[in-house]
């Protein structure tokens, strides 16, 4: 058969970095991301992009330990290349830090990070409401420069990038033999998933350029992370709110709860107000299905659902969906080539 024309559905850091993994596996096939929004104006922009797993209860620990790992050394990879600045990748050192000692002192991922240990006493004076605390150092994404930088990547190997909103996968079964859906959010309606939901995250960027390490509260909604030019104050997780529009009490609430965990933001200028959807399931969809209709089939690769810990598992995710996108590849050049006999 002709060389199999793949589409992407999607270009957030999930679409991207899955397109990126189909086009380095299988460099005859012919690549199409189509997307309504690209960078800055996807779902990843709003996200902090830091290499620190969400844990999803419908999926095995060792399936994620494997995906952050696959992604922890591709980004680490990136690190320590002359690329770093452009794509927006930098080493980020700091703590975790728990009111009261959590049962898991040792997090699935405490190996794959650099230099986990518990924080010391002096080190736990900082945070005299914590009581305990972990120490590491991990990556952090710069979005937009991270998904710029995958863009790039992409036009250079050849693959064709379109504004399309795509409304039906079966809109698509005349153009292309394989459609690889990682629509995040919009996979509710794409292909009425009903385990998908949002999770709301409102965020803060600030001009705060002394701020160099992390801090994150164990229970995830209270976090301060450096970027390269910003850093970003989170957060919020409202389960079910589709609302996309800032609200001025959240934001005020943000403010005073990363203040409390590092008093000198209160200098912090330039505050930006974000908002984004996190696409959330108890576990991240990455599985093909054949639909058929009409005795027409489409072969179709989902990669979807990794709510607030995409950046966390990407790279992971997508070579197992670019594996199964060539485990597609090899069905339909078997039936082309039976077709032939």
């Amino acid at each position: 058969m002709a060389a199999p024309e793949v589409a992407v559905v999607g270009a957030g850091v999930i679409g991207l970095s899955t397109a990126l993994c189909i086009a380095e596996t299988f460099p005859s096939c012919s690549l199409t991301v189509l997307s309504d929004q690209c960078s800055p104006n996807t779902t990843s922009d709003v996200a902090a992009g830091m290499l620190i797993p969400h844990t999803y209860p419908g999926t095995p620990i060792p399936v994620q330990k494997e995906w952050f790992k696959e992604t922890f050394t591709y980004i680490f990879a990136i690190s320590n290349s002359a690329e770093a600045s452009e794509a927006g990748i930098h080493l980020v050192s700091g703590w975790q830090v728990f009111k009261n000692t959590p049962k898991e002192e040792l997090p699935f991922w405490s190996d794959i990070v650099l230099g986990f240990r518990p924080m010391s006493e002096a080190e736990l004076q900082k945070f005299p409401q914590h009581r305990f605390g972990q120490a590491f150092t991990t990556l952090k994404c710069d979005c937009p420069p991270y998904l710029l930088w995958l863009e790039k990547r992409l036009k250079a190997t050849g693959v064709q990038m379109y504004t399309r909103k795509v409304v039906d996968l079966w809109d698509l079964h005349s153009e292309y033999n394989i459609i690889v859906n990682c629509a995040g959010i919009g996979a509710h309606q794409l292909v009425g998933d009903e385990q998908l939901f949002p999770v709301r995250g409102q965020v803060l960027k600030v001009h705060a350029p002394w701020v160099k390490n992390f801090i994150r509260d164990g229970d995830g909604l209270t976090y301060i992370y450096p970027g390269i030019h910003k850093v970003t104050l989170g957060g919020t997780r409202e389960k079910e709110n589709w609302n996309l529009s800032p609200d001025p009490g959240t934001t005020k609430d943000i403010f005073d709860r990363c203040c409390s965990l590092e008093p000198s933001l209160q200098r912090a200028q330039d505050i930006e107000v974000k908002v984004g959807l996190r696409p959330s399931r108890q576990c991240v969809r990455v599985q093909k299905e054949l639909l058929s209709q009409g005795g027409v089939k489409l072969p179709v690769v989902h990669n979807y659902g990794h709510g607030a810990g995409g950046f966390s598992v990407h790279r992971g995710t997508a070579k197992e969906a670019a594996r199964l996108v060539g485990e597609c590849i090899a069905i339909l050049q078997g039936s082309s080539s039976r077709a032939k006999l």
